[in-house]
């Protein structure tokens, strides 16, 4: 089983640097040919590049070492340089060393050098000089540098489903997109992301993350806490899921900007829409003309089990994410794509 994982603590350690060559050039009728040991190589860095294919850290391993140059030869041969150790991280992982933000692969493609390979020495034949025409003099090669990195995945979907545990969110991604969480009858039954595609006819997708549960402090890390209130940081618009069917509805809406507002000031803020889920029940459809009394933000009406009015919901979704585009656009930036 391959399972979900968003952190992972991770030792780098440079390629050593080859050792400078000592070696004199000797042949008949020449003895006397001087230095001609070369330098040695480069050490490989280890980098982290950002892949879009990556959904998870599971396969990150906790140490990696670059490749080390190799020795300088004879008549100045140079040692060839160590070879890169690439590390292939999610979109969306933040690189912390020491607690401080030291890298954001947002893009793919995207790289940090995490560890520079050590300088390769110098051969004998780099101490020539008219004071000393047959230097001995060869220097080794450096270490790498070494680094203990935290890595972080945000997952960077274009829309975030926040709700309380039961409001139906895994059942709604499972309506609308091909994402299989699962689906039962007990609260926090989502224990990790999950991402679905919503594919339109013109080819374009829209991500949607399914964030696991909240509740009430979650900002102060109750329940499932901070774990996950971090995947909804790198969401571009939010879709508020509430349960038509217990009383008071709006409640639940007040409760989830109060906790995303606590974790972090304007998220709550963000472009959004509030979904009223189980309208198929009779209690929904008295408590949906309330909802839209209390609050000032659009109401989309729906069943994830039936299915009842998932089109309004396709219509609107593609409206944000349309006006997201726009608006990276205009300001000069690429919007993420799936």
């Amino acid at each position: 089983t391959r399972y979900f994982v968003d952190h992972r603590k991770v030792r780098v350690v440079g390629g050593q640097g080859g050792g400078g060559g000592h070696s004199f050039y000797s042949e008949p009728r020449k003895i006397f040919g001087g230095p001609d040991g070369g330098n040695g190589g480069d050490g490989g860095h280890v980098i982290l590049k950002a892949d879009q294919q990556m959904k998870s850290l599971a396969s990150v391993l906790p140490f990696y070492q670059g490749f080390h140059g190799e020795r300088g030869g004879r008549k100045n041969c140079y040692g060839a340089n160590g070879a890169y150790v690439y590390v292939k991280v999610p979109v969306g992982t933040l690189v912390k060393e020491d607690g401080k933000v030291v890298a954001d692969l947002t893009q793919h493609g995207e790289e940090y050098v995490a560890a520079y390979g050590g300088a390769g020495g110098k051969g004998n034949r780099f101490f020539l000089s008219n004071e000393n025409r047959a230097p001995t003099l060869f220097t080794p090669g450096e270490p790498g540098q070494e680094r203990v990195l935290h890595l972080e995945l945000k997952t960077t979907a274009h829309a975030g489903l926040v709700g309380f545990p039961n409001a139906g969110k895994s059942s709604l991604l499972r309506a609308i997109s091909r994402a299989k969480p699962a689906v039962a009858a007990y609260p926090f039954t989502t224990l990790n992301p999950h991402v679905g595609i919503v594919h339109y006819q013109d080819y374009e997708q829209v991500a949607v993350a399914d964030i696991p549960g909240l509740i009430k402090g979650a900002h102060q890390n109750r329940g499932l806490g901070m774990a996950f209130l971090r995947h909804i940081e790198r969401c571009r618009f939010l879709l508020y899921v509430v349960d038509l069917s217990v009383s008071q509805p709006w409640i639940q809406l007040q409760d989830l900007k109060y906790e995303l507002e606590q974790y972090k000031k304007g998220l709550s803020e963000r472009p959004c829409v509030v979904i009223g889920n189980k309208i198929d029940l009779a209690q929904s459809r008295i408590n949906l003309p309330l909802l839209k009394e209390q609050i000032d933000d659009r109401v989309i009406a729906l069943s994830a089990l039936t299915g009842d009015n998932l089109e309004e919901l396709f219509l609107h979704l593609r409206e944000l994410y349309d006006t997201y585009v726009k608006t990276e656009q205009s300001r000069g930036q690429s919007p993420v794509k799936w």
